[in-house]
């Protein structure tokens, strides 16, 4: 039995006409008719008898007015369900290393906001692993999966880091055609005593023990290369937000890390923040590979 065609007969049956019925379901009454009829072949039995009053129902049709109501109801839950997943409302809250939350998650919040207009989203930017067990965040990004805690965890997508520098300085300082050529130059890094997680530990892959500026913020290591104070290891996906950096060395040095997503294993239940997280997923894959791919274009220095 075909939804449509009880959706037809519940029509015909309230305004006790074809017409009527018609005009509510924007269909001409000769095809509301056609539609009765094939109901009630499916059925085997008449549901209406025509009257000088109009269409009235037969004993048939009144005993099945409550099955299509309830399969009515049905198809009205499941479309609101949609329209509320196609506007989810509420606060997100994700948080993220300051790399993804700069960089990333601002435009994952912009196409978040215009696809759910009622949705409010917040971006934690924290120099450590947001805790989800305290509830400080819906959601964490992260830069290595956690062993601990009732968590689920998804890997998004691997980025890349290269060796970079500012023209302004690269023009000042001898030209780098080895990782050997680093000692005669100033490196920009982590602070050591504040690296939160070991895949952070980027200067020690070049053999350069020290770096002359520090910074527990990669954001701030960033604008410091971009201010033409040295080299720094960057995320490939920041370069293009940097105009004059450029990456070096790129047959010599890189790296690859991976971005994961965590929650909280009780929010599995939680349909709202499954498609959240989702979008999010997909907003960060998307952005890594048009922002990466912009950064590819870049002319490079030193190779």
């Amino acid at each position: 039995m075909d939804w449509d065609d009880l959706r037809i007969f519940l029509a015909v049956s309230r305004a006790e006409s074809l017409s009527g019925a018609g005009r509510r379901l924007a269909m001409d009454a000769s095809t509301v008719g056609r539609r009765v009829a094939r109901l009630e072949r499916a059925i085997g039995a008449a549901l209406f008898a025509k009257t000088p009053q109009g269409y009235t129902l037969t004993a048939e049709g009144a005993r099945l007015v409550a099955p299509a109501e309830a399969a009515e109801q049905a198809a009205l839950a499941a479309a609101e369900g949609v329209a509320r997943e196609a506007g989810i409302t509420g606060q997100l809250r994700i948080g993220a290393p300051d790399g993804c939350a700069n960089y990333l998650l601002p435009q994952v919040a912009r196409d978040l906001c215009e696809a759910h207009p009622g949705l409010e989203v917040q971006i934690v930017a924290l120099p450590r692993v947001v805790n989800l067990t305290r509830r400080e965040a819906d959601m964490a990004i992260a830069v290595s999966p956690p062993d601990t805690g009732r968590l689920m965890v998804q890997r998004l997508a691997d980025y890349r880091l290269h060796l970079a520098g500012h023209d302004d300085y690269l023009a000042r300082h001898p030209p780098l055609r080895d990782l050997d050529d680093l000692r005669g130059h100033r490196m920009i890094s982590y602070i050591p005593d504040m690296i939160f997680d070991r895949e952070l530990d980027y200067l020690s892959a070049t053999g350069v023990e020290a770096s002359q500026i520090s910074s527990n913020s990669v954001a701030v290591q960033m604008q410091a290369v971009r201010a033409g104070a040295g080299l720094g290891i960057v995320h490939d996906f920041a370069v293009p937000s940097a105009p004059g950096v450029r990456r070096v060395l790129m047959d010599r040095f890189a790296l690859r890390r991976s971005f994961w997503m965590i929650r909280h294993a009780d929010d599995r239940a939680s349909r709202r923040l499954t498609l959240l997280a989702e979008a999010v997923a997909q907003g960060i894959r998307a952005e890594l590979a048009r922002l990466e791919g912009v950064g590819d274009a870049c002319p490079v220095r030193g190779t």
